[in-house]
Order: structure tokens, then C-alpha cells, then sequence
């Protein structure tokens, strides 16, 4: 059972219902998702007289750049791209051919934050030509690599490398490619009915004015989509691992990573590949903002709690910071999860003799079974290079994190070769290939 109690949909509605009041916003929804299902959906406020439901139409705004490198990580994983590939080969002929398609995945790239056009998110599109060819070698802000520097004018070239790949808009390869197989109908370039109309509010009286909306063209993989609470509820899932098919969920894993950090050595948000990432109260949230003239929204997910959390409101500026993370703190409070029962399995009786003591030098290790075959190494103190190794069809094992990310492990007669570094079941056993042994202990 998925649905919230009643005493905990009472307070996540009054947490909804306090920002919608004391923010004054038009109308506001939230939702929580928990192991892939809505759990909780709550609206405040009015479109057309009616309160908004799970199927009212907001703008997604920046959300839209994930569904973009969602794609982007497809072509990779089919082979069609690198990610280390150099812009110019894709799309030839900018200023900045040289920065890689995984700096403008994360935003690395050093490229202007905006294009150089109009005001772009309230005034008409250029086509994709048009833009190229405004591009100058001053938009290049930064040296590639060096630093965090949003860039919208950065998703509208990967929205033309996916067109260029795939020999179709963007927007047609998002559709077949990751809305469609993960059951997002709700989602559309332009607003369809029910949704909501994008309002700012005086600052000093309680009235409204209409904002702009109008199709972005180039730069409509920064921000354009719409969207609903209910398809943005699949794709907090999505975030969290019910990948559905589009990604694997170690590509998934993989657009979760922190490839850079926004604010030094805090370390409370980051980026990594389409997506971006907050530390809050103990949990890693990956998702994205976004606005747009008119409206905001926002979806983060735990994958390690299996949890998703998510608003959308139709107004330009306004609300709190702290929405999300108050409605997850209510979740945690009032149905903290609980741990998985855990149950005995099966163990190769070969991979059960290597487990325990081991030693790397005079630094005693701790080698564990994991479930699949998996392996893992902690120092016996807790703190140092602790990693976790899954079985290759070679007989060696790969590491997954850590120090050892990526590095070979093999077990040899009466020691383990990790990336030339070899472990003993005694300090410097001396029939070790290396050291081999050394001069008696000496007090």
C-alpha cells in the first residue's frame, strides 16, 4: 500500500495550503511518490474557478533538460555518440567546437548562460540556424572544465546534436524516445486543456498579471515542455530507478553522479549529467528546477529511499526554498520507511572462502559477499578506500565506487591483486608476489 495515511496527508495538505496563502499563489500541487506509485497528491488555489488537479498543465521550464539528456545518454549507450566527443563533431562550425558533450551535459562547458537573442524566454524564437549563427567566440565565458556556469544556450546545441543523430526535431525524439514509453501523454510542447495560465503577482497588492508563452524554437530544449503533476510524478520515478526501459538504471545512476559542485566546499548542490543535485537532512536528491514567465516547478528524487517529491505553481517568483524538503521531513516523520527485511542467500562456496581478513600492507581489510557475486573491501577501521567490486565474465571483478572505481580486481592463490596493489591474509606474507615478505617485526 502506497497511499499516505490520513493523519499524514492532513499535514503535507497544510504544509501545500500555508505556502500557497502566505506566497499568494495562484495555484499550487505537490506529490509524493514512493516505490514508483503516487502516494499523495494535493492542490491549492483556483484555474477557472475549479482547483487544479493531477492533470492540470504547468510549465516544467529547466525540468525539460533532463528529458533532452535523457536522450542524449540513449544515443551514447546505442554507440552513436561519445560523450567525450568535441561538439564540432556533431554540430560544426561554432565558436566552441572543442568542449565536449559531457561539459554541456553539466554545464561545464563555459558557454554564456543565455543566447544571444532577446529575452529569450519572452520573446518569439529563432530557428536553430539562426542561432548558430549568431554564436560568437565571446560567448565563451570560461575555459571548458574549469568551473560550474549554467548554460541554457548549452541544451539548445544538444538539442541540436539529438535532431542532427536521430534526423528529427528534438522534440519528436523526446516524444517517442522517453515520453511515450514511460507513459507521459500529459506532456506537450504547448499547452493543451486543462492548464493552468502563468501569472506574476504585484509585490504590494493582491492582483495578476498574464505572462508570455510562445514557442522557443531553438532554445526550446532549455524550458519549453508542459507538463502535469502526474507525468512528473512517473518521472520522479524515473529519476529514482523505475527507468521503464528508456535508460538502464546504471545509466541513470550514472546522470545522478556529481560530475561538478555550484557552491564550493558546502557541497549542498551540484550537477551531474541533464540532472541536478542537492544534499538535504541526510539525503542525495537528484532532479531539477525550473521557470518560466509565469510559473515554477520543481522534482527532486531519493533513489536510495525510493522516494520522489515534486510541485507545480503558476506564478513567476515567489515561493519557498524550503517546500520539498519540508513535505519529505513531514514524510519522514510521520512514515519513515522501513528497512528491507533481510533474508539469507545462497554463497558459491569459493567466493565464501575469500571473505573476511585481509591485509594491504599492515592495514587489515574486511572482504564481504554481496548478493549477485558482488565484493567488498572496507578497512577494518571504517575510515579509507572502501569499495564494491561485481563479478566480469573473465573471472575478475570491477570496481563500482571509490578509490577503486573502474579498477580490476583479481584473486590470485593466496592473495588479491587490486590494480597492482596486493592484499594478504597476513601482514607482508612473504609468499607474496609483492612485497615478499620483509625483515622480522622488531619491537
Amino acid at each position: 500500500m502506497n497511499q499516505v495515511g490520513e493523519t499524514t496527508a492532513r499535514a503535507l495538505l497544510r504544509r501545500l495550503a500555508v505556502e500557497q496563502a502566505e506566497c499568494r499563489v495562484p495555484s499550487l500541487t505537490a506529490a509524493i511518490v514512493r516505490d514508483g506509485e503516487l502516494a499523495w497528491f494535493g492542490g491549492r488555489g483556483r484555474i477557472g474557478g475549479l482547483p487544479p488537479t493531477a492533470e492540470t498543465q504547468y510549465r516544467l521550464g529547466s525540468i525539460t533538460k533532463s528529458l533532452v539528456a535523457a536522450v542524449v545518454l540513449r544515443l551514447r549507450d546505442e554507440g552513436r555518440l561519445d560523450l567525450l566527443d568535441p561538439l564540432d563533431k556533431h554540430v560544426p562550425g561554432t565558436p566552441f567546437g572543442d568542449v565536449t558533450l559531457a561539459q554541456l551535459l553539466s554545464h561545464t562547458a563555459g558557454i554564456s548562460a543565455e543566447p544571444p537573442t532577446d529575452w529569450w524566454e519572452r520573446t518569439p524564437g529563432l530557428p536553430a540556424a539562426d542561432l548558430l549563427a549568431r554564436l560568437e567566440p565571446g560567448h565563451r565565458k570560461h575555459r571548458p572544465g574549469r568551473r560550474y556556469h549554467y548554460s541554457n544556450t548549452g541544451f539548445a546545441l544538444l538539442g541540436e546534436v539529438v535532431a542532427r543523430l536521430r534526423g528529427v526535431p528534438w522534440l519528436r525524439a523526446v516524444q517517442d524516445e522517453v515520453l511515450d514509453p514511460l507513459g507521459m501523454t500529459g506532456t506537450t510542447a504547448r499547452p493543451r486543456a486543462p492548464h493552468a495560465s502563468g501569472y506574476a503577482v504585484h509585490p504590494f497588492a493582491d492582483v495578476l498579471l498574464p505572462e508570455p508563452e510562445h514557442d522557443a524554437q531553438a532554445m526550446a530544449p532549455a524550458g519549453q515542455l508542459w507538463s502535469t503533476p502526474l507525468d512528473l510524478a512517473r518521472w520522479a520515478a524515473f529519476i529514482a530507478g523505475d527507468t521503464g526501459g528508456v535508460l538502464s538504471p546504471a545509466t541513470v545512476a550514472e546522470m545522478r553522479e556529481p560530475a561538478t559542485v555550484n557552491d564550493g566546499d558546502a557541497w549542498t548542490s551540484g550537477y551531474g549529467l541533464g540532472l541536478q543535485l542537492t544534499r538535504h537532512a541526510g539525503r542525495r536528491l537528484a532532479g531539477h528546477t525550473g521557470s518560466m514567465p509565469g510559473f515554477q516547478a520543481t522534482v527532486w528524487a531519493d533513489p536510495a529511499d525510493r522516494i520522489g517529491v515534486l510541485f507545480m505553481a503558476n506564478i513567476t517568483s515567489g515561493l519557498s526554498d524550503s517546500l520539498l524538503t519540508d513535505l519529505l521531513a513531514i514524510l519522514d516523520e510521520h512514515e519513515p520507511r522501513l528497512p528491507d527485511e533481510w533474508r539469507p542467500a545462497a554463497a558459491d562456496p569459493d567466493l565464501l572462502a575469500l571473505t573476511g581478513l585481509w591485509h594491504w600492507g599492515s592495514t587489515p581489510y574486511v572482504l564481504r559477499l554481496l548478493p549477485q557475486r558482488g565484493l567488498s573491501l572496507t578497512p577494518v577501521s571504517g575510515k579509507g578506500r572502501i569499495s564494491r567490486f561485481v563479478p566480469q565474465d573473465d573471472g575478475t571483478w570491477l570496481g563500482l565506487d571509490g578509490y577503486y572505481a573502474g579498477e580490476t580486481l583479481r584473486v590470485g592463490a593466496d592473495h588479491l591483486d587490486l590494480n597492482t596493489f596486493i592484499f594478504t591474509r597476513t601482514p607482508y606474507d612473504p609468499s607474496a608476489p609483492v612485497p615478499g615478505g620483509v625483515e622480522e617485526w622488531q619491537a
